[in-house]
């Protein structure tokens, strides 16, 4: 009796005869160990549709922060918020606290929310909310990204604006039409997909330097995103598509620290030198975490001080700051069967919100007294 099928390799594809399909399973994702169908864009933003009012503050929120980016608007850009979205309730509660302090100190700072749904990992871990919201290793990405984009709906519904890491290549689809300011972060900085990405994005984009602290790895990304570019990608449709950007001029430097801190004042003149050298504003971000903290994060208090002495003193070319900030102050690991406690980040330590607040009011002191 003949063999139907080769338990091994599927021979179902083509006859055996000149010109027929060949059969390229020994060699064709011999790696994937499961393939699951993915929502499509249109379908989640069907579901989940984007409001008038919201259409409206996202498209104000981007203007804003373009001007404050092109030194038309004398306010300091605050990215403020947890390391990472783990709990949606956690998240409300985050932005329903600085929603209501960032309201009177609207003169002098435009704050925006930090919800990062996607985080890089050095070697492996949990790789964020769209990837794996139930915490347990189901990687149940469709869910992930309806509930990130239920949230970033419910935020900004609110009233307050939104920044976001793009760090996968397809979830913009589904989540870039809220977001007023993207990041790009250390580790993809270098990667032409991303600059690719960010000449396309709608929003102000911020690159940070390279994990070893090269700031020209970011202005190169800079003037590579502002050029228009052609790649491949997906539709909202879910159809593989080319797409061709006009480029975006919107984006600017993040200082994160490297091989050492970069948020001192000869950091920052030394970046301004490079972004000079390529005929762009001498102006950036800086980012008081990560090798900035050294790892330390109530060192984030310190580093905003200092900072926000040098714009009391008239110091124009920071033009944004980012925090990572939760409601409880310090980190937790994420354990199997061990219950998490309320608003305590489980990636990056964090500060907590009694201490965002005084730093949220001393920044917007330091520009009122050098600013206006």
């Amino acid at each position: 009796m003949a063999v139907l099928d080769d338990p091994f390799h599927d021979r179902e594809v083509g006859e055996r005869r000149p010109r027929a399909t060949r059969d390229t399973t020994r060699i064709d994702d011999t790696r994937i160990d499961a393939v699951r169908p993915l929502i499509t864009p249109a379908l989640l933003l069907e579901k989940l549709p984007v409001s008038e009012a919201t259409l409206a503050l996202v498209e104000h929120s981007r203007l804003q922060i373009a001007r404050v980016l092109s030194g038309q608007d004398h306010r300091l850009l605050v990215v403020v918020g947890p390391c990472s979205i783990h709990h949606h309730e956690d998240a409300l509660a985050y932005a329903a606290r600085l929603r209501e302090a960032a309201a009177p100190l609207g003169d002098a700072l435009l704050v925006v929310m930090r919800t990062y749904f996607e985080k890089p990992r050095t070697t492996v871990g949990w790789k964020g909310y769209i990837n794996d919201p139930r915490l347990d290793g189901s990687f149940a990405i469709n869910e992930g990204l309806e509930r990130a984009r239920r949230l970033l709906l419910q935020i900004v519904d609110s009233g307050l604006p939104v920044g976001t890491e793009f760090l996968d290549l397809l979830s913009p689809q589904y989540i870039s039409d809220l977001v007023a300011w993207g990041a790009i972060g250390a580790r993809t900085t270098e990667s032409q997909s991303h600059r690719q990405l960010a000449s396309g994005l709608s929003c102000p984009v911020g690159f940070k330097n390279g994990t070893d602290g090269s700031v020209k790895v970011a202005v190169d990304a800079i003037v590579a995103a502002a050029a228009p570019h052609a790649f491949m990608g997906m539709t909202k449709m879910g159809q593989a598509a080319i797409f061709e950007t006009r480029g975006n001029a919107d984006c600017h430097v993040i200082l994160r620290g490297g091989q050492r801190p970069n948020h001192d004042a000869e950091s920052v003149a030394a970046a301004c030198q490079v972004l000079q050298r390529a005929g762009l504003r001498e102006q950036l971000m800086i980012d008081v975490s990560h090798a900035n903290s050294e790892k330390q994060f109530r060192k984030q208090i310190e580093i905003c001080e200092g900072i926000a002495a040098r714009i009391a003193a008239g110091d124009r070319r920071i033009s944004g700051v980012m925090i990572e900030s939760h409601l409880h102050e310090g980190r937790q690991d994420l354990q199997p069967g061990q219950p998490l406690r309320e608003g305590v980040s489980i990636t990056d330590a964090c500060i907590g919100w009694e201490d965002t607040e005084q730093v949220l009011q001393r920044l917007a002191q330091a520009v009122r007294a050098g600013r206006v």
